[in-house]
């Protein structure tokens, strides 16, 4: 029998007023020009709301708390390895109103979006969810 891995992954919902912060994957990524929320892989033992809190400060500079849990997903890997993703999404808050400074290696954009703005974008689906 075939061992179905894990993997997990931890975002941020960063609100200034009513717009949220939306990053766009760069090229030479896995899904090059999609829109996500700030976050990524949780490391072996890490807390989840560490990994998103770690990941918005390399993804942009920003410095975050979390106040609270937004939404649970799973769903097999789109790529059809034999694993299941679970994504975390938390709310945030911005300790400090800093500049979005992106790591180029992985997006090569971002937008302060309304939740309607942000319905149009290409993203995958626990993201459109909670637009």
């Amino acid at each position: 029998m075939t061992e179905i891995a894990q993997k997990h992954l931890a975002y941020c919902w960063i609100a200034r007023g009513d717009r949220v912060l939306f990053l766009r994957r760069g090229p030479g990524v896995f899904l090059p020009g999609r829109w996500e929320l700030p976050g990524g892989t949780v490391e072996p033992g890490e807390p989840f709301a560490a990994t998103a809190v770690r990941e918005v400060a390399e993804e942009t500079g920003l410095l975050v708390r979390v106040t609270g849990e937004l939404s649970r997903d799973s769903w097999p890997d789109v790529a059809g390895r034999a694993m299941v993703v679970h994504a975390f999404v938390y709310s945030a808050e911005e300790d400090g109103a800093g500049d979005v400074v992106l790591n180029p290696e992985e997006h090569d954009d971002f937008a302060w979006l309304m939740r309607d703005e942000a319905r149009g974008l290409e993203m995958a689906a626990h993201f459109r969810r909670l637009c």
